[in-house]
């Protein structure tokens, strides 16, 4: 699968998506500063976390406006895959990709821990690898990851089973208790209608090997592959 990350000023997890993407593809992504205009042709591009641009303004505000965006936008409008993770999950949704925006925690505060996530629906481009239901541990780590829609966009997304993830205790249940930010409906990551775009504040390429604790992050990518054969 050939793939690329595009770092934006202040990206600080681009190497940790370079390093999951390169040892599971076999293949080095492309690097893409924001300031390119062209992205070469890839399977997949990969807005990665971090505090782009310092969080000003609002957090992915002043990325989803750089120059590589425009050649983002056009890849995912001819059905190319884009995944947003943490902070490129709040690019998306500034880029108008993604339904929504992402407020600052219930709680305020910065959260920086191992969550349990159920996977709402392993029929997708992103969650194939999984199974429907299915519990996998996957770490957080967010200042303004608090989901939010209006009832209708929420409604939306349910119907169409566009939540990819959902934020759930050890027993699948999704209760407030295992809501790291308040997201409504306790929703992690959504795709677009089309499916070929994922944003997610968790982050999976932070747990795909043994030496990290687990490989539950895995599956994320390895979905990816999987839909390209």
């Amino acid at each position: 699968m050939k793939s690329a990350v595009v770092t934006f000023p202040a990206s600080n997890c681009n190497r940790d998506m370079f390093d999951a993407l390169e040892k599971i593809t076999g293949e080095r992504p492309h690097e893409i500063w924001h300031q390119d205009t062209e992205i070469p042709n890839v399977d997949l591009i990969a807005l990665p976390g971090g505090f782009s641009f310092g969080d000003y303004l609002r957090c992915g505000a002043m990325a989803a406006r750089s120059p590589a965006i425009k050649a983002v936008a056009a890849h995912a409008e001819r059905g190319g895959n884009v995944i947003g993770v943490c902070n490129g999950f709040q690019v998306l949704t500034e880029m108008g990709l993604l339904p929504g925006a992402l407020m600052r925690n219930r709680s305020l505060k910065f959260v920086c821990k191992t969550v349990q996530l159920k996977v709402e629906n392993a029929d997708t481009t992103f969650t194939n690898a999984y199974s429907n239901g299915q519990v996998i541990n996957i770490p957080v780590a967010h200042h303004d990851g608090n989901y939010f829609a209006d009832d209708e966009t929420l409604a939306r997304l349910e119907d169409n089973g566009q939540i990819a993830f959902r934020y759930v205790n050890k027993a699948g249940e999704a209760t407030a208790d295992a809501n790291p930010n308040g997201s409504q409906h306790n929703i992690a990551g959504i795709m677009n209608e089309r499916g070929n775009v994922l944003g997610m504040m968790p982050h999976p390429e932070r747990l795909i090997e043994d030496e990290q604790g687990g490989r539950d992050g895995r599956g994320f990518f390895e979905s990816i592959i999987n839909s390209l054969n």
